[in-house]
């Protein structure tokens, strides 16, 4: 079962796919709660390079609302990461599925809810 949803963007850089990224996520109802810049990590912490690798954490607070009520501990599953990382022509856009990362949860209402998050984050990265 894939567990992203995808998007290609060739001849963009980082900086403009995270800014378009950002974007997309905020016309579809998500906020941007953390941000990580694994290559910079990497780089500090073990002194290894690798190419540009970045990961936002997007929340739809509804959304994310509605799920914790179903099911209190499904925070240790949130905020949906969405990675963009340089690819040798461009950068590649990857998004969480939720139905695929709540699979392992037995409540039909919660899965409910992954797919219309599912729906929501397929139309940010699309937009992208």
């Amino acid at each position: 079962m894939p567990y992203t949803l995808d998007r290609h963007l060739p001849g963009v850089t980082l900086d403009q796919a995270e800014a378009r990224t950002r974007a997309a996520l905020a016309a579809a109802g998500f906020g941007v709660l953390t941000e990580i810049d694994v290559a910079a990590t990497m780089h500090k912490k073990l002194g290894w390079s690798m190419p540009g690798y970045r990961i936002l954490g997007a929340c739809n607070p509804a959304m994310a609302r509605e799920a914790i009520g179903m099911e209190p501990r499904v925070g240790a599953m949130l905020p949906c990461n969405v990675i963009l990382r340089e690819t040798g022509d461009g950068v590649e856009v990857s998004a969480v599925d939720p139905v695929a990362s709540m699979a392992a949860i037995d409540n039909p209402g919660l899965k409910t809810v992954a797919a219309q998050v599912r729906a929501m984050l397929e139309g940010a990265v699309a937009a992208v």
